[in-house]
């Protein structure tokens, strides 16, 4: 039976997303409430600028006091998306104490004190939902922590960045540098006017921790997330994977240890081979793996952002709270019981691309080999400028002849095999040192083989 009295919303933002919130609640209203089984209705909109004119939103619900309209004791859920930690934080934890459950699209706040967020809606036997804090539309975080419940997940690994994803698809096809790629990309409208959180890999690490935590039922905080941006990716870098059979994205990966006693989390930029579905992924969509030992591999592929795509995952989260809220129950709250530890950087195991412009003489390949073979790490191949020189590991290397060039200079390029992340660094480092070696031109990891 449908309830009469509706279930009141407070919306808190009203920009892109919450626009697009309040417009999908007025237009599919009959809908929703069929789904609920009770009407919800828009009791009130904070914003920072109440004077605009907002297309469909009654200029009497409009406010710029978001305390006091998630105080009112009356509201049954606040939707979160002024994005940003304060003060988000802060009227959250106030809408708990007041009586009403959370929708939020949050994912730096989340990624940062979403521990204790869980706990206030724990505390005060209320809800606390994000899927669209995590790749937009695309239903992500409940699988993960419902749908997967039983199973044991061993990695996540995606592409969880749509204005990343485009400049470096952009690279990719048309062979255009990093700059160009991304002045296309804020001409489109993907890019900020500041895309550092996008290209420096923020954004993508807040959502790592987040997949991190739900995934391995472990505390998983920003800090604790490997970052490194894509910058410096060159179309250089693009000749080289091509090479290979590979190309660039910026991927998000979170890892279980093979002996399952620690967890990484970590976001770089990586070449991946070309048969891997990911490297498929075009624009700004996003897709996004997941490894479980009884399901296999399943992937999440859709559109990452922008105001409808992250609209409806705020609405699938505001029809569950509704539904739990006439039934008097809660969803899944935070489940941390693993409490795995989160082991650093060098302890992940993975593959190196570097490539070295060497001095042209006698001797060069043989002292290469030697750093390799002092800090542990198995060479795979050495190629030259587009041609494979030859394959095989360290002994086929010191039969191989470098490239030369004019001014006796020659490039090598070095694909490892799996090694600690450290033993490569290490390597690398080692390598800067050596006088034959004029420089190191590029590295980056190969995954996803």
């Amino acid at each position: 039976m449908m309830r009469t009295r509706p279930l009141k919303v407070a919306l808190l933002g009203c920009g892109v997303v919450g626009s697009e919130v309040a417009r999908i609640m007025t237009t599919h209203a009959d809908d929703l409430a069929q789904r609920i089984g009770a009407p919800v209705e828009l009791a009130g909109v904070a914003v920072r600028r109440p004077a605009k004119v907002r297309e469909g939103i009654d200029p009497a619900l409009v406010t710029t006091d978001a305390t006091a309209l998630v105080k009112r004791g009356d509201i049954d859920v606040v939707v979160e998306v002024i994005g940003g930690i304060e003060p988000a934080r802060s009227l959250i934890t106030t809408a708990f104490e007041h009586g009403a459950s959370v929708v939020s699209a949050n994912k730096a706040l989340l990624a940062q004190d979403g521990a204790a967020l869980h706990a206030a809606a724990g505390e005060h036997g209320r809800d606390l939902y994000y899927e669209a804090a995590v790749a937009g539309a695309i239903p992500l975080i409940r699988p993960l922590r419902e749908s997967l419940a039983g199973d044991k997940v061993n990695r996540v690994l995606g592409i969880v960045n749509g204005t990343t994803n485009f400049i470096l698809d952009k690279m990719d096809t048309t062979g255009a540098g990093y700059q160009e790629a991304l002045d296309e990309a804020t001409a489109l409208g993907y890019a900020e006017a500041d895309p550092t959180a996008d290209v420096e890999g923020f954004d993508a690490a807040a959502k790592a921790a987040i997949l991190a935590g739900i995934a391995f039922h472990t505390r998983v905080r920003l800090d604790d997330v490997h970052r490194e941006g894509m910058t410096e990716v060159t179309a250089a870098d693009f000749r080289s994977a091509k090479e290979m059979g590979c190309t660039i994205k910026l991927l998000a990966i979170c890892e279980r240890a093979a002996d399952g006693a620690s967890v990484t989390a970590r976001v770089h930029p990586a070449m991946i081979p070309l048969s891997h579905p990911l490297a498929s992924v075009r624009g700004a969509y996003n897709a996004v793996f997941v490894e479980s030992e009884a399901a296999g591999r399943l992937m999440f592929y859709g559109p990452g952002a922008g105001g409808s795509p992250t609209a409806s995952a705020v609405l699938g989260d505001l029809v569950a709270v509704c539904r739990n809220k006439l039934n008097g129950t809660t969803g899944p709250g935070e489940s941390a019981y693993a409490a795995l530890p989160v082991s650093p950087m060098g302890d992940v195991v993975t593959r190196y691309h570097i490539s070295l412009d060497v001095a042209d003489k006698p001797g060069v390949l043989a002292q290469v080999a030697t750093v390799f073979a002092e800090h542990g790490v198995s060479i795979d191949t050495v190629r030259q400028s587009g041609r494979n020189v030859s394959s095989g590991g360290e002994a086929a290397i010191e039969q191989g002849g470098g490239g030369r060039r004019e001014g006796g200079e020659a490039s090598l390029v070095v694909v490892t095999h799996r090694a600690l992340d450290a033993a490569l660094t290490g390597t690398v480092e080692a390598l800067r040192k050596l006088d034959t070696v004029r420089g190191v031109a590029s590295i980056m990891r190969v995954e996803g083989e």
